[in-house]
């Protein structure tokens, strides 16, 4: 029976691997430079963490959750998003009680939603995401945004776009809810059935719909942004301020609410406009939330946070035509020719990854042109040639493979002389 990776999951093979790795590395750069810490939560949870904290009206609980039963009957399912199990590691580890606040935390790790796969969208996808929890300062929405401009940025994306909102607090949200519910209820039969639903618990959630975006209702829909009272407009104001001072342009989009129960104030997205990247052009999300802490059995406490794909930041980058300077190839390739040669070649080879010389050698026994051949394949930098001859006279040969140049070397001191020659 040949086996076939499940649907909306990929292999990372050798030669695209490392595009990952450098981007993760280059994220994990940006967050020691802001001083957030990385976070290790469990790849499953106890559903209810996610029902709760997620929301039972989004789509996120009600189609995409990869739920099971354990063997003690308790309900887990596969972390779908970040947020809600950093919360709830910082409520139960009482991070509310380290007297230095907010707490800035990071994330890099796979999420499973079960949805339909298309360009850039897979059931398994690595997620980068960052947490500040426990201040209402405005400056902090700016750093938080700050950092996922910076990420895109300093990887050469140029075609980006920033979208930013205001939720408002609570009493804006439910006089912005009472004034979606008047406006959809009287042809919420013309919506789809998950609208209909949505319209007595959580009618700002029909905003975000995919299916009926384009609906006549959605534009004439009461804006958020005429219901914000004066705290909630001025937080607003100084978000907005502070990245003005900061050089990051923005649009505001008043229907911008993400598909999270937990959002308020400030709201964001960032797209891509890069021509051929696709209908779905948001690369990362997040936004501002309160009760989340409270909801999950902590006190009282502000966050906010966002999230994106490694996925879809890599296609971006494909869609700008931006290579990732990787580094490729091996610093030396040992050639051996003769038995003692070969034995001898085993301890050569170790000896020089133990100086961090990236080396390999010939396994399968190889004749010399071959092994030549091997050396150019994996765009050695030097390759060491050693025959029983040269190992009587203790020395090698070691050819520099860019310009030709060869010299003879003693074997003693051959790790020295590559040591030299690569810096």
């Amino acid at each position: 029976m040949a086996f076939q990776i499940p649907r909306g999951t990929q292999d990372i093979l050798p030669g695209e691997v490392e595009k990952w790795q450098y981007v993760e590395k280059i994220a994990r750069d940006i967050c020691k430079r802001y001083n957030y810490h990385e976070i290790r939560t469990p790849i499953f949870e106890h559903t209810e963490l996610f029902l709760r904290g997620v929301g039972d009206t989004t789509d996120i609980v009600q189609k995409e959750m990869y739920t099971f039963e354990d063997r003690a009957g308790r309900s887990m399912t596969l972390r779908p998003e970040g947020t809600a199990p950093v919360v709830r590691s910082f409520v139960e580890n009482k991070m509310y009680g380290n007297p230095n606040q907010p707490i800035k935390l990071y994330y890099i790790g796979p999420m499973f939603r079960y949805e339909r796969p298309q360009a850039g969208r897979f059931r398994q996808f690595v997620q980068f995401g960052v947490e500040a929890i426990g201040s209402n300062d405005p400056a902090i929405d700016a750093e938080v945004i700050a950092m996922a401009m910076e990420l895109y940025r300093s990887l050469g994306l140029k075609k980006l776009r920033l979208v930013i909102n205001s939720l408002g607090d609570v009493e804006t949200r439910k006089a912005h809810r009472q004034a979606l519910i008047d406006h959809f209820k009287n042809r919420i039969h013309e919506l789809c059935e998950d609208c209909q639903v949505r319209l007595e618990k959580n009618p700002l959630r029909i905003l975000d719909c995919k299916k009926d975006r384009d609906h006549e209702l959605m534009a004439t829909a009461p804006s958020i942004l005429d219901y914000l009272n004066d705290e909630s407009r001025h937080y607003f104001e100084k978000v907005k301020a502070y990245l003005t001072k900061l050089g990051i342009p923005f649009e505001v989009d008043p229907r911008l609410v993400r598909g999270l129960d937990y959002y308020h104030h400030t709201t964001f997205e960032i797209m891509s406009d890069a021509e051929g990247f696709g209908a779905i052009t948001t690369l990362c999300g997040g936004g501002r939330y309160s009760g989340l802490v409270q909801e999950i059995g902590g006190p009282e406490t502000p966050g906010i946070g966002f999230a994106l794909s490694i996925e879809r930041l890599l296609a971006a980058l494909d869609a700008e035509g931006i290579t990732l300077p990787i580094s490729e190839g091996i610093d030396c390739y040992v050639v051996a020719v003769g038995e003692k040669a070969k034995d001898e070649s085993v301890l050569l080879v170790h000896e020089l990854r133990k100086a961090g010389i990236v080396a390999d050698k010939d396994y399968q026994d190889r004749k010399i042109k071959a092994q030549l051949k091997a050396a150019d394949r994996l765009n050695a930098k030097f390759v060491a040639i050693l025959g029983d001859d040269e190992l009587a006279k203790e020395v090698i040969n070691i050819k520099e493979m860019s310009t030709g140049e060869q010299m003879e070397v003693p074997l003693h001191s051959v790790v020295d002389y590559l040591k030299e020659r690569l810096s």
